[in-house]
């Protein structure tokens, strides 16, 4: 017979191993963190962790020591995970948030504190999204300006690459905090996003709630790294290894895995993007096909793992490349991801890009930028412009301007050697440059010649076409790497300032007098 003594010897260890284990093992999400913002109504916040297989969670939201809710779920046998849902919050806070784990006659507790619920962006992109505050125009002025926007909370998630799908941030660079001008100017390409922030601050003017801002980008990486392998299969993306024209990984899917993937549990607001430049040499013509692919697949990723609480076709807005000078960059390369950002329509939102919206940059070039000329500094007009798309897009506002002039009529005036376009806004003729171009072909071969502005009016714009003595068969405005100087392209909104996009248009009948539909 064993004595009872040697017993309680033997047991108390596992007792106690137990104990400690069932309390390392218990934690929130890596994101889930004090000063975050929680999504508002009428989606709810998801809120999850890990824990010990079969224990009960019970998480609690508190004010003033007040319980505000409370919801209790259980650990995942198969994950180790839990998850809930909050009830929708009204904007505000903040709050403090417990979430209580129990294991038999355990009890373990985490807490966060000054909590908000306001509305979360997720900001990713290459090298121009990575930009910090302390790189851009006026950057000193900015980074000051940061005490009437405490409410405008920043996270920035750390560089990582993985070859799986992750379900948690292995690694955060800066940990949910308040705007300081030592965090939003924490050195070149580290944290936090310009766009990003300034994007949030321009939305809080508006909104006057909280905005929380997750910052998730890389610089030099293609369009593939940031793609599940699912979308970039539906494009037809042929496999390629470590490529040379691109600083960044390059790898499929890499930074899909590493930094968005493990974040599709969160409850967003919407995605604003920032990419392209690297896929200039990658796959541009499939650029039309990955780019929707890609915030098709996020939406789904993202909408599936809320529990459905993150919109189905969530706002999504996009940067539309700016200039860039290079002596081996040819002047086609620009203008194809350009239009390919919009799917080849021209503009957004469109049937294959529903509820997205751009901010036109191509006037924006920077020839002095110390960063070089593919870096352009002024990243207050490039937020200003993404800012506008949101509040008409995300937020329904109606009745404001938010893209420039593109024409949605063209008639060729042969007899009087005219291409007439027709505008769906007012226009402002800045300057009239040779920044329209028409395609006149002979025998199947074709050439890109100038059409010099002639007359214009409030809507309407004539095109000189005198040039080509065969058929003019294609009108394209700005189709270059650097259409105009710093915001000195022709045309314009008159009262937004928004530059008309870049577009490309085919003329398929002949006929005089015939009206030409734009785009698609």
């Amino acid at each position: 017979m064993v004595p009872l003594g040697l017993v309680f010897e033997l047991v108390l260890p596992l007792i106690l191993w137990a104990d400690i284990s069932a309390g390392v093992g218990f934690r929130f999400a890596s994101y889930i963190h004090d000063y975050m913002v929680l999504q508002k109504e009428p989606a709810g916040a998801v809120i999850w962790g890990y824990g010990v297989s079969g224990a009960t969670v019970t998480v609690t939201l508190w004010q003033d020591q007040e319980t505000i809710m409370k919801k209790v779920t259980s650990v995942k046998a198969h994950s180790n995970s839990w998850m809930v849902v909050l009830d929708p919050m009204k904007p505000g806070g903040p709050y403090k948030m417990m979430a209580q784990q129990t294991f038999g006659t355990m009890n373990f507790t985490l807490s966060v504190h000054d909590v908000l619920f306001g509305d979360v962006w997720l900001c990713s992109g290459q090298s121009n999204m990575q930009m910090t505050v302390s790189q851009i125009f006026n950057a000193t002025s900015e980074l000051s300006n940061t005490a009437a926007y405490q409410s405008v909370r920043i996270l920035s998630v750390s560089l990582v690459e993985a070859e799986q799908e992750l379900e948690d941030l292995p690694e955060v660079d800066l940990q949910w905090s308040k705007p300081t001008a030592e965090n939003l100017g924490h050195g070149s390409f580290q944290y936090m996003s310009a766009v990003c922030w300034l994007f949030g601050r321009y939305l809080y003017d508006t909104l006057q709630y909280p905005i929380g801002l997750l910052a998730s980008s890389w610089g030099g990486t293609p369009i593939e790294a940031w793609s599940s392998g699912r979308s970039l299969k539906a494009c037809g993306v042929p496999r390629f290894t470590a490529s040379d024209f691109v600083a960044g990984p390059s790898q499929h899917s890499v930074l899909w895995n590493a930094m968005i993937h493990p974040l599709h549990n969160m409850t967003l607001k919407g995605v604003i993007w920032y990419q392209g430049e690297s896929n200039i040499n990658i796959n541009r013509d499939l650029y039309n096909c990955t780019f929707p692919a890609l915030i098709e697949d996020w939406r789904q990723t993202f909408h599936r793992g809320s529990q459905g609480q993150t919109e189905r076709f969530f706002p999504f807005g996009f940067v539309q490349l700016s200039s860039y000078w290079s002596a081996a960059t040819s002047d086609d390369e620009f203008p194809e991801i350009r239009w390919h950002q919009t799917a080849d329509f021209g503009y957004v939102p469109n049937l294959r890009m529903p509820n997205t919206f751009m901010a036109v940059a191509m006037d924006l070039g920077d020839w002095n930028s110390s960063f070089g000329s593919i870096h352009p500094r002024d990243k207050q007009t490039v937020a200003y412009r993404l800012h506008l798309g949101a509040r008409a897009v995300a937020y329904g506002e109606k009745n404001l301007i938010f893209q420039g002039p593109l024409p949605e009529k063209i008639e060729l005036l042969t007899d009087k050697g005219l291409l007439n376009l027709t505008y769906s806004q007012q226009i402002h003729v800045q300057r009239q440059d040779k920044i329209f171009e028409i395609s006149c072909c002979r025998d199947q071969r074709c050439k890109w010649l100038p059409a010099p502005m002639n007359t214009f009016s409030t809507q309407t714009l004539d095109l000189n076409i005198s040039s080509c003595h065969d058929t003019v068969v294609a009108v394209r405005y700005a189709w270059a790497t650097w259409p105009c100087e710093y915001k000195q392209c022709p045309l314009y909104h008159p009262t937004s300032t928004l530059p008309a996009p870049p577009f490309i248009a085919f003329i398929t009948n002949q006929t005089p007098g015939y009206h030409s539909k734009v785009m698609k």
